[in-house]
């Protein structure tokens, strides 16, 4: 019986995997072979493929290669693209940072030209190197406050449209369509969160990042105790939208009590600055003995101090947390 088995095994094999093994291969196999043959011995192609399987995100925060590198391997480049972010700026940290060094560097080295002072050049290259990043600070601030100012009126239109019967993510999208800049943009990049699948928590919390105003924590913290607990969000968000009025009301009230300790402050920090040019230009010979003699350039280094340090005491009694 074995011998019958494996004689009836050959017989099969012989009829069925000999002629598919000598036949002749079709256009497919051609055309599968070729494409294999080609795709091992073309490193062009194969280069091309990895490039095409390159799933792996792409951040330029630079245009120079080498510099791009280098931001993406230090954690100062997230920070830097976040406040240009807020800022509503389309600058790269890259260009950021090469403006701020030209920014230092050219003036440094012709008030060195000029005095053949490196205090002066160090105190001037430092102090324009600053602009960039104060444009950018000036830019962010202006973009909070107009959020803040226009905050109420929405948390107002997204009330009238819990109110007439709306769910809170179209109230949401009803304050992405209707209300002004910034508020606008923030709102809808918030829904669009949500509508992409993320939880309103975590929708909250990105808008939070990009926005960290306490107007806004207390508008998002509302609504997740809401959400949580229950309740009438259209009660819940006008009450809100009140507190925010009223601390915003307390701002500008402090802001007017305290604008001629501000305004001191900013005279007594300008003054030695702009009295030191004027006598410059009236007699240069005289004021120059302050940074050709060594007593004079420690004379400017404690006045610098010493300005810097009024005013921040001055920054801190006027400034007052509400």
């Amino acid at each position: 019986m074995g011998i019958i088995a494996v004689l009836v095994f050959i017989g099969v094999f012989v009829v069925i995997a000999l002629p598919m093994a000598l036949a002749a291969p079709s256009d497919n196999s051609k055309k599968a072979l070729a494409t294999l043959d080609a795709a091992l011995k073309s490193e062009s192609k194969q280069a091309v493929l990895q490039q095409n399987m390159d799933l792996r995100k792409d951040e330029q925060l630079s245009s120079i290669p080498w510099l791009n590198k280098k931001l993406l391997s230090i954690e100062l480049a997230p920070y830097l693209r976040k406040m240009l972010s807020q800022a509503e700026l389309d600058w790269s940290p890259g260009r950021l940072l090469i403006m701020t060094v030209a920014c230092c560097a050219l003036p440094s080295y012709f008030l060195f030209l000029s005095f053949q002072s490196y205090p002066l050049a160090l105190v001037g290259g430092v102090v324009c190197g600053l602009l960039p990043f104060g444009w950018v600070v000036f830019k962010r601030s202006r973009r909070f406050s107009a959020f803040e100012k226009n905050l109420p009126e929405a948390l107002d239109l997204m009330v009238s449209g819990l109110r007439a019967g709306h769910s809170l993510l179209a109230a949401m999208a009803l304050v992405s369509r209707e209300c002004p800049e910034p508020v606008k943009s923030e709102f809808k990049i918030c829904f669009e969160e949500q509508n992409y699948g993320l939880e309103m928590k975590t929708a909250l919390e990105n808008m939070l990042a990009r926005v960290p105003l306490q107007d806004l924590k207390i508008t998002a913290t509302a609504i997740l105790i809401q959400k949580e607990s229950g309740g009438n969000l259209a009660e819940v968000l006008d009450k809100t939208s009140h507190v925010i009025r009223e601390r915003f009301r307390l701002k500008r009230q402090i802001m007017v009590h305290t604008a001629q300790g501000r305004l001191t402050g900013l005279v007594l920090t300008c003054l030695p600055i702009v009295l030191g040019i004027g006598i410059y230009f009236v007699d240069p010979d005289m004021i120059s003995i302050l940074w050709h003699r060594q007593i004079g350039i420690d004379m400017m280094w404690g006045a610098a101090g010493l300005i810097m340090l009024g005013g921040f005491v001055i920054w801190k009694i006027v400034n007052i947390d509400v």
